[in-house]
């Protein structure tokens, strides 16, 4: 059975995806995913993008809780 597909987003960090999910690059290209539940950065610092690789935290990267996903 395949895991029923997730996206988490976490105030001032990732978007945390679970499940059986395609990720795709600006050009349509499929990423690699080595693990069943990833992180996705938002804040457009992380050096292994479109992965989250915690710069958020360095960077200082705010969310509005209340606001839209970005």
């Amino acid at each position: 059975m395949v895991e029923r597909a997730s996206i988490e987003a976490y105030v001032d960090g990732p978007l945390l995806v679970r499940g059986d999910v395609d990720i795709l690059d600006k050009n349509g290209h499929p990423v690699e995913r080595t693990r069943a539940t990833v992180a996705l950065c938002r804040c457009g610092v992380s050096a292994i993008k479109p992965f989250c690789d915690g710069t958020h935290k360095a960077v200082h990267f705010k969310t509005d809780p209340d606001g839209p996903v970005s």
